[in-house]
């Protein structure tokens, strides 16, 4: 192989007596897919941030194109021809601001252009870069809010592709896309390949994985423990990953006739979302645990919040274990068993780490602090029973109850919410995407576990992806245009996360 374009040699960082990442190594050539597999914790995240110039190594070296790599800023990183598109997109743009304005933000902040600079000619330049992520047509003068999920992701790529990178890194780039928008994404990613720009790829989708990876170098404790190039055996990519062998087990092969000998938990009859949505019906049974799938968009979880009482539903009825529910308020469902897990944790769930109780403890018993209370006293030491219950039960990977749940791994900090949510027993659970940003090994025993515990409750899982909905579910339910398009019970997916 020639010369790589990107290289790091024994990359070491540690924060306090963690040891984030010990002597990892990757290359990457021109035109390569390099996809970095490893679990919550492995020290991906960490290691993408050393590249793209956000933390500083203790030890290693870097070259990009055959030169010293040593940036000192994400600017610097950019400058030097290595582009980041991180997993969460409301971090980088700014909604009120315009299409244009959020397609210049780097070049206006660097002072390649002002506000000052010609209106037309900012227009054209844009319209440059909106064309090249396939967003032709598109009202340049109207907010970025106004924009799809999707294809706001785009306008932060098509940032990074400004200036022409030498190499492109991109974190859980298709984990809010549906397959379709994520196909196009592969396609522009192939146009990349062709013009010779090396890719990092750090995703826990395997159908990502699949379709794009030349090779994939597999981390565990901070280092690399295994280079594999296509055609990728995956499953011992995965064992490697997770340092065992995944669980083994189908879903639905003995819950059938139980499920259908059990009492109705959920009940929708005549349900529209909106005024101009199609009505529909769905019944979930006491121990089922059903799978809505659908695209991003397609009202999952405006379903989940109407369920829930963050929102109300245009016209139907619902039913609890045979009572009328219509909750006010998502403090009424939970009073009721009803429970949430939001699908962006960090708007709907977790505290910012200013915030008091935004430990480990506090963040799993904050829902229940009304019953947990004697006389306005919390009982900080149920807290932490509880915290450390869940975490030898979830696998979260932390020093304690009292570690700050902003400082955990991605994967972690959701292992902590879906904890939150297990903390008191729930008639009715709400998962929305529970997997995202969830490692393989981690999804794989998280859905083991939901299973485990399916008896006693009714469970509602809203995915994009229909590979994990084969994995954890009794049933699946597609989703779209905010209505039921079609239920069938689920079968384990050929390419399923569990070892088979």
């Amino acid at each position: 192989m020639s010369a790589p374009v990107f290289s790091a040699h024994a990359i070491a960082k540690r924060f306090g007596a963690t040891v984030a990442l010990a002597r990892l190594d990757l290359s990457i050539g021109a035109g390569e897919v390099v996809a970095l597999m490893g679990a919550n914790g492995a020290g991906k995240s960490t290691f993408v941030k050393i590249v793209s110039g956000v933390q500083a190594a203790d030890e290693g070296a870097m070259t990009l194109d055959g030169q010293a790599y040593l940036p000192g800023s994400p600017l610097a990183a950019k400058r030097q021809g290595v582009a980041t598109v991180h997993q969460s997109v409301a971090d980088v743009v700014v909604p009120a601001l315009s299409i244009a304005d959020n397609l210049l933000l780097d070049e206006l902040c660097g002072g390649i252009a002002t506000i000052w600079t010609p209106r037309a000619r900012r227009h054209a330049r844009a319209r440059e870069l909106a064309a090249r992520v396939g967003l032709e047509g598109v009202d340049l003068d109207a907010p970025l809010g106004t924009l799809s999920l999707a294809a706001q992701q785009r306008v932060v790529l098509a940032r990074a592709l400004a200036t022409r990178p030498r190499l492109l890194i991109l974190d859980e780039p298709t984990a809010s896309l549906s397959s379709a928008e994520a196909e196009r994404l592969y396609t522009l990613i192939d146009g990349l390949r062709a013009e010779g720009v090396a890719v990092l790829l750090v995703s826990h989708r395997l159908a990502d994985l699949r379709r794009l990876a030349s090779r994939v170098a597999v981390v565990r404790d901070g280092r690399t423990v295994a280079v594999q190039d296509a055609p990728i055996d995956f499953d011992t990519a995965l064992e490697t990953m997770i340092g065992r062998r995944l669980p083994v087990g189908t879903p639905n092969t003995d819950k059938s006739e139980l499920i259908q000998r059990a009492k109705p938990a959920l009940e929708l009859r005549g349900v529209r979302l909106g005024a101009h949505s199609e009505a529909f019906d769905l019944d979930v049974r006491d121990g089922e645990i059903v799978a809505v799938v659908g695209p991003v968009g397609a009202g999952k979880t405006r379903l989940a919040q109407a369920i829930f009482g963050a929102t109300r539903v245009s016209a139907g009825t619902m039913r609890l274990y045979g009572e009328p529910w219509r909750p006010r308020t998502p403090r009424e469902a939970i009073r009721a068993g009803v429970f949430l897990a939001g699908e962006d944790r960090w708007r709907s769930s977790l505290f910012p780490d200013a915030v008091p109780f935004a430990s480990v403890a506090g963040t799993i018993g904050f829902p229940f602090l009304p019953r947990w209370s004697r006389a306005g006293v919390v009982p900080r030491a149920k807290e932490r029973d509880v915290a450390r219950e869940a975490i030898d039960t979830f696998g979260i990977r932390c020093g304690g109850p009292d570690d700050r749940v902003a400082r955990l791994s991605g994967g972690n900090q959701q292992k902590v919410l879906l904890a939150r949510w297990h903390a008191e027993p729930a008639r009715l659970l709400l998962l929305d995407e529970p997997f995202q940003g969830v490692d393989a090994g981690a999804r794989a025993d998280i859905a083991a576990m939901l299973r485990r515990r399916a008896a006693g409750r009714a469970t509602l899982v809203f995915v994009s992806d229909l590979e994990e909905a084969h994995e954890v579910a009794d049933r699946i339910v597609q989703f779209d245009r905010g209505t039921v398009e079609v239920t069938r019970e689920a079968t384990p997916a050929p390419d399923a996360l569990i070892s088979t």
